[in-house]
Formats: structure tokens, sequence, C-alpha cells
């Protein structure tokens, strides 16, 4: 499949199989996030892999939208490490980057055949109390992973877009 092809494919998947992730699956899937572009090179991301009933209880004492996934990735940036365009107005890098390796793990899960939901839906307060982040974590998303149920589908409205003309400009500035 080429790349158009899985970006196109992929959904929000909110029906997943019991069935756990093989090891080696996961570390696939991770190995995506480690490998994705960060600012400055810096590698602020900091993934918690959530998997096990305790672990799974605690993220659902965090957001109602785990969906029944057998396993999450908490993507977090840790605030000291990341790149800051300082020259100009100091805004951190980490959000972004952060952003840009959930969306790397979630391509790389769908290549794999597993279903992912990327998740802001949830308290960061009790995300940092159930978890014990250190201060320096800042939580940006939570992406729920396992096997699509056989009856999961897209949520209406996934294949709906913008015509081009609003979204893209050329030499219109």
């Amino acid at each position: 499949m080429d790349f158009l092809q899985l970006a196109a494919a992929r959904y929000s998947v909110r029906k997943f199989e019991e069935k756990k992730l093989p090891r080696e699956v996961l570390e696939g899937i991770l190995k995506a996030g480690m490998l994705a572009p960060t600012a400055h090179n810096e590698q602020p991301q900091r993934v918690l892999v959530i998997e096990g009933r305790e672990g799974l209880e605690k993220l659902d004492r965090c957001t109602k939208c785990r969906f029944g996934a057998p396993a999450a990735l908490l993507v977090c940036y840790d605030k000291d490490a990341c790149w800051r365009r300082e020259r100009y107005d100091g805004k951190p890098s980490g959000e972004v980057d952060a952003a840009i390796v959930t969306t790397h793990m979630m391509l790389a899960a769908a290549s794999l055949g597993i279903g992912t939901t990327w998740v802001m839906h949830f308290d960061p307060a009790a995300v940092r109390t159930e978890f014990a982040l250190p201060a320096a974590y800042e939580p940006v998303a939570i992406l729920v992973m396992g096997y699509p149920a056989p009856d999961a589908a897209p949520a209406p409205g996934h294949s709906a877009f913008k015509p081009e003309e609003e979204l893209v400009f050329y030499n219109r500035f």
C-alpha cells in the first residue's frame, strides 16, 4: 500500500478486540516515534506505554475515550528538553514535536493493521496524578490502540473533506 492509500484507509477506531498487542508490534510502533523528526533533533518526547489492567484502569480515570483498547501510548514532552525559538518569541517546540511523534506512531500502527484513535479529550491533572508524571512532562496526546473489532468502522463524515481551495493557497499572500 502506498502512503496516500494508507493515509486514506486509516481511521479512528472506537471498538477493539481484547487481544493483546505482541511486544514486537508495539516496539515497531515505538520505533517509528523515535524516528520522527523533532526541532533541532532535541527529541523531547516522552512516551509512556500503558498496558495491563492496572494501567488501563488508571487511564479510564483520565478519559472516557479508551474505547476498550488493550493498550495506549501517553505522549508527553519534557519542557526542559525541547528546543525554543529563542531568537524571536521563545516558543517551545515540544507540543509540535510530540504531535509529529504521535502521527508517526499512528501511521506505523495502521501499516501493521493496528487500529488507533488519537485522544486529546483527557484530564491533564488526572493524567499527571494517575501516572505520577514529573513536573516537566507535559501530556499532549493519548494514542489508544489495538486490533480493530470485526465490526469497527469509520465515524460518519470520516471521508468528508473541505475543498482544496479552502485549505491550500498558492502565492496568495
